[in-house]
């Protein structure tokens, strides 16, 4: 099985997204998409395109990972609803997507994939919702017996 020391990030997560830091398994992301707070995991294992293909220990780690943002994002940003989800349609390396929506936000109640185009943060609102949840994520990890380390 690859290591951490094996990983390199895909270059469209990296074009998309913000690191926020880094959880045991995963690097943790913010798709830079001021119309969704939305996050995404990617755990750090070269040549993994299924969650499947993770061992089961790895497995495991990404699945209590995968709450912790789920829980981070509603304490950060109360939503009314979350969707996550593993595509990987265009980006095979494995990632999943946490997102929050809102009755409000701009593609409810369809999926945020195909809609419309992304509207970048502003440098003001990246710093502060980058700030949110890495306070968020680190008092969740920090419950859960796990830590964030923020990038």
């Amino acid at each position: 099985m690859s290591t951490a020391a094996d990983f390199v990030l895909h270059p469209r997560l990296e074009e998309d997204c913000v690191p926020l830091g880094r959880l045991t398994l995963c690097r943790v992301l913010l798709m830079n998409d001021a119309r969704f707070p939305w996050c995404l995991l990617v755990p750090e294992r070269s040549d993994v395109h299924e969650i499947y293909a993770l061992d089961e220990r790895d497995q495991q780690v990404l699945m209590r990972e995968s709450v912790i943002v789920c829980r981070a994002l509603v304490d950060a940003f109360r939503p009314d609803k979350l969707n996550v989800a593993a595509l990987g349609n265009q980006v095979p390396q494995l990632h999943l997507h946490h997102v929050a929506r809102f009755r409000t936000d701009a593609a409810w109640p369809r999926p945020v994939w195909g809609s419309g185009e992304a509207e970048a943060y502003s440098s003001a609102a990246l710093g502060a919702t980058s700030e949110r949840l890495a306070q968020a994520l680190s008092a969740v990890a920090d419950a859960a017996g796990t830590r964030f380390t923020p990038w």
